[in-house]
């Protein structure tokens, strides 16, 4: 296993026991800290390769916390964990280069598949940068394609002539997620709200991947064709590799919380 120091913050001492327990079980070494100031001294004195940090804290909050670890160390992934009530807020924190968010209530079972994704990229990052002699933080990843909205590393929205938005996988997101085993797609009809699931993936060690809606609107295709051959998703995830087409209902207001992509 892929030995790492996590640090979880939140200033609800019930729930940074639950997570530490949970991932305690699974072989990692894990500090608690109970504000944003106390993660600020703890990380200058233990180097961590994740922090989970809590986005409503009193004091320092968790997207101030995010900007600090981000400005001082950039390499550290970091996750957030939210409620539903602030689900703008969450997406705020991908664009500002958090890994993920997860949203209360979760499961064990949800926050060690997280954490298990964020190692695989952190080691496989890791692995690069050691082979070219250089910084992790420095790698560049691949562009993609110009005019796209996303939540940053997760899901891409393309608008379409008809005002339809397409929506598939960032390509960073796909490293890490192993050997793809099934899509549940949504229902024909169906809601979905920006940020909520939108649909999930099972890969080979059973865990469940759940992608994050862009843009809030009713389902109105799904591309099951992708569970045929879904080498689509990891060789041509900008077009032949789309999985869910939305027509939105507040897209203006939608983008505005979404990074808009331009070919580098």
């Amino acid at each position: 296993m892929y030995k790492a120091n996590i640090m979880v913050v939140d200033d609800d001492i019930s729930i940074c026991k639950s997570v530490a327990n949970v991932l305690r079980n699974e072989g990692y070494i894990v500090d608690m800290v109970f504000s944003g100031e106390e993660a600020l001294e703890k990380m200058e004195e233990k180097k961590y390769a994740i922090i989970i940090v809590d986005i409503m804290m009193p004091g320092m909050s968790g997207i101030d916390l995010l900007k600090e670890i981000k400005k001082k160390k950039p390499d550290i992934t970091v996750i957030m964990i939210t409620g539903y009530p602030s689900i703008k807020t969450a997406v705020e924190s991908i664009k500002l280069s958090a890994f993920d968010y997860i949203l209360k209530p979760f499961t064990p079972d949800e926050l060690r598949s997280l954490v298990a994704r964020a190692l695989e990229r952190r080691q496989a990052y890791e692995e690069i940068a050691a082979n070219l002699s250089i910084e992790e933080e420095k790698l560049v990843e691949i562009s993609i394609p110009e005019g796209l909205y996303c939540i940053p590393e997760h899901s891409w929205a393309k608008v379409e002539k008809d005002g339809n938005v397409r929506i598939g996988i960032h390509h960073v997101f796909l490293k890490s997620i192993r050997d793809i085993q099934s899509i549940k797609f949504p229902e024909k009809n169906e809601m979905r709200c920006q940020g909520e699931a939108c649909l999930r993936i099972m890969d080979s060690r059973s865990q469940t991947i759940r992608l994050w809606t862009p843009v809030t609107g009713k389902i109105k295709e799904v591309n099951e064709k992708i569970c045929e051959d879904f080498s689509k998703l990891i060789y041509d995830p900008y077009e032949k590799g789309w999985l869910v087409l939305i027509e939105p209902i507040h897209l203006e207001e939608d983008v505005k919380n979404l990074t808009i992509l331009k070919r580098i």
